[in-house]
């Protein structure tokens, strides 16, 4: 290995740990922001349930094919997890939510998930316990379709960053490390005898 590399190998793991750093923020970033628009609405309907638990007062909406569509689409549950009202549709029908994530949102009164409940279909969920006469929860969802796209874009943005910087520092390092050395090497010294 020569001493150029042996300097270079440093700065190659600074640049790989930013690079997953930036990787890593901006991913989060993404999917944290999908959730924004159902934290909302799943809030909303919880709060009017727990106040008047009549489920046609919920905002009618055509039904939602979740394997197809971007659009937002909410489950009402009652307190055992069985479906009350659904405009959310997967091969014809309501798909089914994991109990466990019943037994989480009881507890702590809000689930944020990434639900996959068919192979390539997922989305951003999100889980809101309301209380009341008749206790239950409301899941509002949307497709994770165009966020993944984009977490693809950032893949291939920061990579390509990621190849360039390294391939471009390795350079740099190869080729005026030595010269520096050399440049360090004939300068005359300073100073002499009083």
């Amino acid at each position: 290995m020569t001493p150029a590399v042996r300097y270079w190998i440093p700065l190659g793991l600074t640049i790989t740990a930013l690079s997953g750093l930036v990787y890593l923020t901006g991913q989060q970033n993404l999917r944290q922001n999908a959730n924004d628009p159902q934290i909302q609405i799943s809030e909303d309907i919880a709060t009017r349930l727990s106040a008047n638990p009549n489920i046609p007062s919920l905002p009618t909406t055509n039904a939602v094919d979740i394997s197809k569509s971007l659009g937002t689409y909410i489950i009402v549950f009652n307190d055992q997890g069985k479906p009350l009202f659904s405009n959310a549709k997967l091969d014809g029908k309501t798909p089914e939510v994991p109990q466990g994530v019943f037994a989480y949102t009881r507890k702590h009164e809000q689930d944020r998930i990434t639900w996959e409940p068919k192979s390539e279909v997922r989305s951003a969920v999100v889980l809101t316990r309301y209380s009341g006469k008749s206790p239950g929860f409301v899941l509002v969802g949307r497709s994770l379709r165009e966020v993944e796209e984009r977490e693809e874009e950032l893949t291939k943005h920061v990579g390509l960053a990621w190849v360039v910087t390294m391939l471009g520092t390795l350079l740099a390092t190869i080729f005026f490390i030595p010269k520096a050395k050399k440049l360090i090497a004939t300068k005359p010294a300073s100073g002499g005898k009083k």
